[in-house]
């Protein structure tokens, strides 16, 4: 794995925090003389600290109740101009903690946020109704590390301060299926409106990172997220059964798919009809050896639509876009844009699966099968690349109206005879380098082929404040 990359990306926070005095967020500085500046959604009218709910920063002192009990307290600015929950410099150890409606949780760069490792601690909820049941067993999931439904205007922001999941104990005990429910996330925003989740690091999660879910007009930029490349399911971002979503200025080093796409699992994701619509996904760095920079997928039974991914580059990870998909999902994936794809050793540039397994369960409906159509790429350069692409569609089913031109991909010197291999797909190309299968002929090249839509989506058009304090 290449590991030249910085290990940062944009996106600037001005140093500082602001505490006021008790639990009554009275608007005079006391004990740190700092301020700050940040970029959000909304800005808050009170502010207060951690340190004022009792909070220790050591390490070693469990916070949860000092979390929730500071969440609960700052409810009561809701329709008061919202408020702030300050976390400063130091350790804090925590269990999972809700959070609240116009309300900004916000990390100092030196602020650690750890998760316990106390397993027997963690709440367990529900499966998600459009998944049936949990993703590592049958039964419910721990709760999630940040957790927060029916919200508006959430902010979960920070100086590039640190959520840190412990994850290992959980990857072990998940790999001697000792787990008895599904593995927490770091952070799952649901039934949300409003959702901003920016400039932070995110390690060690012990599956998931960042979980939207049957949400709306959510912004996640600015993001680090760092796993082993051998760690069990700790997809970076998954936008699930959500609207109007920006995703920019990220870098992931994963063990699972960087960005997966989703919206449910077979009958119950049908059942429950909520489509992932609306997506916008830009500058993206991802490493991830086993997986993909962008999974559509497979989970994607409420159907996907309208995904615009620009400005991508992968490093020693699988494949880029890869869509996940099979007999018994139902569903859809259409619409997809992608523009300007930057990848170094890959395994694949393209591919598609339309045999992938994992079944909610044995009552799936073998009738019900996914339609693929609408699928662009443009603007693709390669290197390394052991195969070109594998693109397989359904028999009876084909995956149609795949589009790429201007595509360069450079094969390694142990590359596939074979560089790409084709079953019941329909498509078009122009400009594609090595020549692709016959189900793929030249059609033409040029500006107007696969072309990136022109116009912006709504979630384009949300500026964020600049927040002072």
């Amino acid at each position: 794995m290449m590991r030249a990359v910085p290990l940062a990306l944009v996106l600037l926070l001005v140093v500082g925090v602001t505490i006021l005095d008790g639990v009554e967020c009275r608007k005079q500085k006391r004990r740190i003389q700092e301020s700050f500046d940040y970029s959000a959604i909304s800005c808050r009218a009170h502010t207060a600290s951690i340190l004022d709910f009792g909070g220790v920063g050591d390490g070693a002192t469990l916070n949860t109740g000092a979390f929730q009990q500071a969440v609960d307290h700052l409810s009561q600015y809701a329709s008061d101009g919202g408020a702030q929950l300050l976390v400063p410099a130091g350790k804090w150890l925590t269990g999972s903690f809700n959070l609240t409606s116009h309300f900004t949780l916000y990390l100092h760069k030196d602020a650690v946020l750890l998760a316990s490792q106390d397993i027997k601690s963690w709440p367990v909820v529900d499966p998600l109704p459009s998944y049936g049941h949990g993703r590592d067993t049958a039964g419910g999931r721990y709760i999630s590390l940040i957790f927060g439904t029916n919200l508006t205007d959430v902010v979960v922001t920070g100086e590039n301060g640190t959520i840190d999941g412990q994850g290992d104990l959980w990857w072990q005990q998940f790999h001697k299926k000792k787990l008895k429910y599904t593995r927490p996330y770091l952070i799952e925003i649901m039934h949300s409106d409003t959702v901003q989740i920016s400039n932070l690091t995110f390690l060690n999660s012990p599956s998931w990172n960042v979980h939207p879910v049957y949400s709306r007009n959510v912004i996640i930029q600015g993001l680090t997220i760092l796993a082993p490349v051998t760690s069990p399911n700790t997809d970076g971002i998954n936008p699930d059964s959500c609207t109007n979503t920006r995703i920019e200025d990220t870098y992931i080093v994963s063990g699972d798919d960087c960005i997966a796409v989703k919206s449910g699992w077979d009958e119950y994701g049908i059942s429950y009809g909520m489509p992932t619509k609306q997506l916008v996904i830009r500058r993206l760095t991802c490493i991830s050896p086993y997986s993909a920079a962008i999974a559509l997928g497979s989970e994607m039974s409420g159907g996907i639509q309208d995904v615009r991914a620009q400005d991508i580059t992968a490093i020693s990870t699988e494949s880029g876009v890869r869509i996940k998909t099979g007999v018994g999902r139902g569903g859809y994936v259409k619409d997809v844009y992608v523009k300007g794809m930057n990848l170094h050793t890959m395994k694949w540039v393209f591919w598609m699966t339309g045999n992938y397994g994992s079944h909610a369960d044995n009552h799936y409906d073998p009738n019900a099968l996914p339609e693929i159509k609408g699928i662009n790429y443009r603007d693709v350069v390669a290197e390394n690349a052991t195969m070109a692409a594998r693109l397989e569609g359904i028999a009876g089913d084909p995956f149609t109206g795949i589009c790429m031109s201007n595509v360069t991909i450079g094969l390694a010197a142990k590359a596939k005879k074979y560089p790409w291999t084709c079953t019941d797909v329909a498509g078009v190309t122009g400009g594609v380098v090595p020549p692709p299968c016959q189900l793929l002929p030249a059609g033409g090249e040029g500006e107007g082929m696969c072309d990136f839509p022109a116009d912006s989506l709504p979630i384009d058009n949300v500026e964020l404040q600049t927040c002072s304090y």
